[in-house]
């Protein structure tokens, strides 16, 4: 379950407090419906711009979820996007080529059983799949990175 909070670098100090006093307050709701918030599945990061981030190294950025400390991350995945601490999508990127590739090699072993047309088709099939996911899956993601839809 993502929870977003926005604040200027200025204001970090008086309102993580407040982000932690929220996330303290999930958690209570929780409990009450007799559902657990894993701790130790919780993942923080911090969404800023280079300069920005450099100048947050100064302050401490970990969170404190229940009797966990949570240090922030440099990327972490939602609903099937990795999303990156500088919205560069580089990591998600990195991600599904990996995959896709790892699916390619797998259709090269078919080589030997299968003949060459049914491959074509089958890679046809797996680059066409892998771009409509690539496309379906950040059609979750705030409008100005819509412009990154091509991976």
């Amino acid at each position: 379950m993502p929870l977003l909070y926005s604040m200027r670098l200025e204001e970090f100090d008086s309102r993580k407090p407040v982000l932690e006093c929220c996330v303290s307050s999930v958690q209570q709701w929780c409990a009450r419906r007799r559902l657990q918030l894993n701790e130790d599945k919780s993942e923080l990061i911090w969404f800023a711009s280079r300069c920005m981030l450099k100048q947050l190294t100064a302050k401490d950025t970990t969170m404190t979820v229940g009797s966990a400390i949570i240090k922030p991350a440099e990327s972490v995945r939602n609903l099937g996007v990795v999303l990156d601490s500088h919205l560069t999508m580089q990591a998600h990127i990195t991600k599904v080529a990996s995959s896709f590739f790892f699916h390619l090699r797998r259709l090269r072993q078919l080589r030997q059983v299968v003949a060459q047309d049914v491959r074509q088709r089958l890679a046809s099939a797996l680059v066409l799949s892998w771009v409509d996911y690539c496309n379906s899956s950040l059609d979750c993601l705030p409008l100005p990175l819509h412009h990154f839809r091509g991976c």
